[in-house]
């Protein structure tokens, strides 16, 4: 099982959709997918048709260790995608989980413990909030690699460092074998000179780091959301949806080919 944490302290980079439309276009290749949804808004859960109804238990009690992780997963309306939804109780999880002494770990020792192995899931996607809190730090305590959507504006780069050293302070004293899984493109447009020159920068400060993969500004991306579903099924022509099941199979290669090496 590969645990992969989507991570961006800014916000509206796209990192929501990278992480509901990685979950789909990995479920297309016919792996099991587990979602986390990490963030107080809940958009993750939305995008996959959780309704705020069905929210009762969620990512909160999971942390606060008032349910199991087999309580908190719920099936999605997409084939082989499954989730662990959130909603607004989150927003206070900093203040409730101050005093636990395991704080940064809980998410760790939920998604690692022998409940979530006997379920077997193939590949497990958390969705993070826009902020460097605690629950961005339990997503990187339990994750092996971080993918970071990085918006093709002005500023993106510089908003990266601060991601960049949490990490390094992570893998320093919690997770010695947290690596990045690769920085995204989003929001590109070939149109535009400002960002072909986001992307060059990246490339050029960042190498192999930067997925080949890059997703564009397509309405239907926009879209999906409103009807409670990715765009790999909402609209599965789209130039986004084919960005994203690209990105996909890149995941997959890699990791099959790091099953090779090991």
């Amino acid at each position: 099982m590969r645990i992969i944490a989507v991570a961006n302290q800014k916000g509206g980079v796209g990192k929501t959709t990278t992480a509901i439309n990685v979950a789909a276009g990995l479920s297309e290749f016919g792996y099991r997918i587990l979602l986390v949804d990490l963030d107080p808004q809940g958009n993750a859960s939305t995008g996959f048709g959780i309704a705020p109804t069905d929210r009762t238990v969620t990512s909160y009690d999971l942390l606060l260790e008032q349910s199991t992780i087999g309580e908190t997963i719920k099936e999605s309306s997409f084939p082989n995608v499954w989730i662990i939804p959130a909603n607004s109780d989150l927003a206070s999880a900093d203040i409730d989980l101050v005093a636990n002494e395991k704080r940064s770990f809980l998410l760790h020792d939920a998604l690692r413990g022998a409940e979530l192995r006997n379920i077997g899931f193939d590949f497990v996607v958390i969705d993070c909030p826009p902020s460097l809190s605690l629950l961005t730090v339990n997503a990187l305590v339990a994750c092996d690699s971080v993918l970071v959507p990085l918006q093709s504006e002005f500023f993106a780069l510089e908003g990266l460092s601060q991601l960049m050293l949490t990490i390094r302070d992570i893998r320093k004293t919690a997770n010695p074998q947290l690596r990045i899984e690769g920085v995204l493109i989003t929001m590109a447009d070939g149109r535009n000179r400002l960002s072909q020159q986001v992307e060059a920068d990246a490339r050029e400060n960042l190498g192999d780091l930067v997925f080949e993969t890059t997703i564009p500004r397509n309405v239907r991306v926009s879209e999906a959301p409103s009807y409670a579903m990715p765009v790999l099924s909402y609209d599965p022509q789209s130039k986004g949806a084919e960005a994203y099941r690209k990105l996909a199979l890149e995941l997959v290669t890699r990791h099959k080919k790091t099953a090779v090496r090991a």
